[in-house]
């Protein structure tokens, strides 16, 4: 498989970029914390479909100390006993952020106070705002059928 244009190549692509990165340094520094932002990217690309940041996200969370069993629950994280309650909280608002379009009527009120309950406000908004990047870039790589499994840990930085 090969991708449909050299994107990650590309100047107009590369000062677009470089602001989807600007903003994941901001979320990556932030309070929220780091294994809850790679659980939330690795799920949200599983739902859509993205090769790529599936690759990406599983190698880096594995990297940061992630353990197999864990990376390995993800897609089925509802009935595994391996994530915390704020873990789950967080995984549950990835779905129904990322499901926007198949669950008309977006987040729930519900899952909404559960993940209020876990987290303060600074990272509820790195939450919101890591669900909306992740998307995005999912949205990149699919659309430019960008191949998945030669990622290299810290390839972009």
């Amino acid at each position: 498989m090969d991708a449909r244009l050299n994107y990650y190549g590309n100047g107009l692509a590369a000062k677009v970029l470089k602001h989807f990165y600007s903003a994941s340094k901001v979320l990556s520094d932030s309070t929220l914390p780091t294994a809850i932002q790679h659980l939330v990217e690795i799920r949200a690309s599983q739902i859509n479909g993205c090769g790529f940041c599936t690759d990406m996200h599983t190698k880096d969370a594995a990297h940061a100390g992630e353990t197999s069993v864990r990376l390995n629950m993800v897609a089925a994280w509802r009935e595994a006993t391996v994530f915390t309650e704020a873990e789950r909280a967080a995984l549950e608002l990835a779905e129904q952020g990322t499901r926007i379009a198949d669950a008309a009527g977006g987040v729930t009120d519900e899952a909404w106070a559960n993940v209020a309950k876990h987290f303060d406000e600074d990272q509820l908004v790195a939450l919101i705002s890591l669900i909306a990047v992740i998307n995005s870039y999912n949205r990149i790589n699919i659309i430019n059928q960008e191949p998945a499994g030669s990622y290299q840990v810290s390839q972009f930085g």
